[in-house]
């Protein structure tokens, strides 16, 4: 069971309900392309054909996961506890540059300067899931385990 926010699987349903609707539109694609004649040289009909079965691909996959995923409860916030969904300030030990990271249920790709995104399953995730303000944490990493003091939740 994958735990993400509201919003996070919001915009998985929205995506799927796109790609939904669009069937109508590729199988008109496919039959103009397939009307154009010879079906072995048709670039256009083998391209919409491809195309279908990326997106049909996509929405099983997207059927899938929001068959097996979990809202996480998000009275927590009040709670002080790190979950999905929470921005949370943390200090690596030993140095005195605060860090803001965002906890996820699934990398939105989104870039941004105020925070890094984290997710639930990483190393650092499941290292701060559950923490509160004032724990140190010990993660994992390829360097070697470092620790992190959790500053302020949001």
């Amino acid at each position: 069971m994958e735990l993400i926010t509201k919003a996070e699987k919001e915009t998985l349903e929205a995506r799927l309900r796109v790609l939904i609707e669009n069937r109508p539109k590729m199988a008109q694609v496919i039959a103009e392309a397939r009307a154009l004649g010879d079906l072995k040289e048709n670039g256009d009909y083998h391209a919409a054909r491809e195309q279908q079965g990326i997106e049909e691909a996509e929405i099983r996959r997207l059927q899938e996961r929001l068959a097996n995923v979990s809202v996480v409860d998000e009275s927590l916030r009040s709670a002080g506890i790190v979950f999905i969904g929470a921005m949370v300030k943390i200090r690596e030990a030993g140095s005195g540059e605060l860090e803001v990271i965002k906890m996820v249920g699934e990398f939105s790709g989104a870039v941004s300067e105020d925070f890094l995104e984290v997710t639930g399953t990483s190393p650092m995730g499941e290292a701060m899931m559950k923490a509160r303000v004032g724990e140190v944490v010990s993660v994992r990493t390829p360097r070697g385990v470092k620790k992190f003091e959790i500053i302020e939740i949001n």
